[in-house]
């Protein structure tokens, strides 16, 4: 019997299957709002059993990429319920991304009196695209002080209030991929002298401070967490004290009680492998669910389920590309490939028009 395929539990609730929808920028929420087109893009897949929203900004300043969406809006709020009614008409749970991306930005994708906010001033290598003018560098951030960090924990605990009356099962805390909660934990971007600043319990403290938050809004059973320790996405550079660093976090997360995990592997994009010695790690210090995510397919995601290695496992471009993956997997079928070039452009092709097997 197929391990996949099986109904689970993830905290209170219950999943259909083991097989999540990883979080995708897709870029069509136009003016950051949720709209008719995400609705169907969604429910298509939700014979999943955990979706994932795209990251969904909790603030204004979060607002890094083009068409983001946000959830710090009366009408973002509003656009994300019948979201949740057609994802959970079709029987899947659907938490959303909480996706703060800190310096990752340019404020031409920002609104007025939005502020490039960082643990400190320095700037990320690369380019960030705009609308208006195309490939931009990344700004140099403003430092966060101690009352902007109060502030913005406040803004992950009003977000995380939010997608609850949005009609979501929970949260999941982008702590990944070189956005704003990772780049207090990483020392090439948090290069502060004070308590959030210096040893791991210091870089540690905001992601922490953010996850306490969000379980006093909501409670720990809906509240998830994304990590990439050896991501080195976003100018996010490996550093000796990785895995030791990642191993406290976990600890850390666990004494809280979160509900899970997700842990994303990149090197099926190029990145370095996850070591197999920091999966058993973080499996051995959390004691509640483990998502794996990175490059599977239906045969190694059964493996390593029959392994025990993880309680759920997520993919990303297989069900972008096909809304019906989990029949295309239990059958064997061929899958439709992903069409890179209408990722993250706007409008309907490449995001509502991949056929399923009955088209």
């Amino acid at each position: 019997m197929s391990l996949l395929f099986s109904e689970t539990v993830l905290g209170p609730l219950k999943l259909q299957n083991r097989l999540v929808m990883c979080p995708l920028t897709r870029s069509r929420a136009i003016d950051n709002i949720p709209n008719v087109l995400m609705a169907q893009y969604y429910a298509q897949r939700a014979s999943v059993g955990l979706i994932i929203t795209e990251g969904t900004s909790p603030s204004p300043n979060g607002l890094g990429y083009p068409r983001i969406p946000g959830i710090f809006s009366a009408a973002q709020v509003a656009g994300w319920k019948p979201i949740n009614d057609a994802v959970h008409a079709k029987g899947a749970k659907m938490f959303m991304q909480l996706m703060h991306c800190g310096r990752i930005v340019h404020p031409l994708n920002m609104p007025a009196g939005a502020r490039v906010l960082a643990p400190s001033a320095v700037a990320a290598a690369g380019e960030m695209y705009t609308d208006a003018e195309g490939l931009k560098p990344h700004p140099v951030p403003q430092a966060m002080t101690e009352a902007d960090i109060k502030a913005t924990i406040a803004e992950f605990s009003q977000a995380a209030k939010n997608a609850i009356a949005a009609g979501f099962d929970g949260i999941e805390l982008h702590s990944a991929n070189g956005y704003l909660l990772e780049q207090f934990i990483r020392p090439n971007s948090n290069q502060r002298t004070d308590r959030y600043g210096g040893t791991i319990e210091n870089r540690a403290r905001f992601v922490l401070e953010v996850a306490e938050a969000v379980i006093g809004a909501i409670g720990k059973d809906r509240v998830g967490i994304r990590l990439s320790p050896f991501g080195v996405f976003n100018d996010m550079p490996l550093y000796a004290a990785m895995e030791a660093d990642y191993t406290y976090l976990a600890q850390q997360l666990n004494a809280r009680g979160l509900v899970y995990i997700h842990l994303v592997d990149h090197s099926p994009q190029g990145a370095p492998p996850v070591p197999d010695s920091m999966k058993a790690a973080i499996r051995k210090e959390f004691k509640r669910a483990l998502i794996l995510s990175g490059g599977y397919d239906a045969a190694r995601a059964e493996r390593d389920l029959a392994a025990g290695k993880c309680d759920l496992v997520a993919v990303g471009r297989p069900v972008l590309a096909n809304p019906d993956l989990v029949t295309r997997w239990k059958t064997g079928a061929v899958l439709n490939a992903p069409d890179s070039t209408t990722f993250y452009t706007p409008g309907p092709k490449g995001y509502v028009d991949y056929p399923a097997m009955n088209a």
